[in-house]
């Protein structure tokens, strides 16, 4: 069965962020094709004002032969903004091929980098590349993407199974405390909803207020 959710969180930033440094039309993509993992495809587009955009299909855990699609709009943080658009133009807006081509390596997924803007366009796919900012990238990319996975299982929950929400809010939970989790406030919308939810029992709940609460890892 193919269900699709749709999610759109607004957050303000302030407008003095440096965003003048950057054409106000530029995007970095970032998408990833892995047959056989959760999710099977996701694509990221992050835009120079720190908007966003997430999609995502396949099944929704390893044990289920249930399919869903998940859209996701929200706005990152300007730390991460920053991040993700000075990685790309130290990386040279993937105008070249990035990928190592090392043989004997195990395939991670094929990966895609976009660059675009009003001066540049670039693009390239890879399933290794030995440049360290595309591998920063890589690694920035696929964490925001745990993240928002995160808030498309925790809404599914919600919908259909709201017993197994605290288990995953206990892992969010861990991975926080361990600093592995960032851009928590692209899901707030969800954790919001969870905690509002009366017929959610309270230590889910409270785990969902703490998660909100926590700092945002620097």
């Amino acid at each position: 069965m193919l269900r699709s959710f749709h999610l759109t969180c607004v957050l303000i930033f302030s407008a003095c962020f440096g965003y003048s440094q950057t054409d106000p039309s530029a995007a970095v993509t970032f998408t990833l094709d892995f047959p056989s993992s959760q999710p099977e495809h996701y694509s990221i587009r992050v835009h120079s004002d720190a908007t966003a955009h997430y999609e995502s299909s396949g099944r929704l855990s390893a044990d289920s032969d249930e399919t869903d699609s998940f859209d996701l709009d929200c706005a990152l943080t300007p730390e991460t903004r920053q991040k993700v658009f000075d990685l790309a133009a130290k990386a040279g807006y993937f105008q070249k091929d990035v990928d190592a081509h090392r043989k004997g390596l195990a395939f991670t997924g094929k990966k895609t980098l976009t660059y675009k803007d009003g001066k540049r366009d670039g693009e390239s796919t890879y399933n290794y590349s030995s440049n360290q900012f595309v591998q920063d990238l890589t690694v920035l990319m696929q964490s925001i993407s745990e993240t928002l996975e995160f808030g498309h299982r925790l809404q599914y929950d919600h919908h259909y199974q709201k017993l197994a929400l605290d288990e995953e809010l206990k892992r969010m939970e861990e991975m926080a405390q361990s600093k592995q989790l960032i851009e928590v406030a692209a899901i707030r919308p969800i954790l919001d909803q969870i905690i509002a939810d009366q017929s959610v029992i309270n230590v889910t709940r409270a785990r969902a207020q703490r998660l909100l609460e926590r700092p945002s890892p620097r």
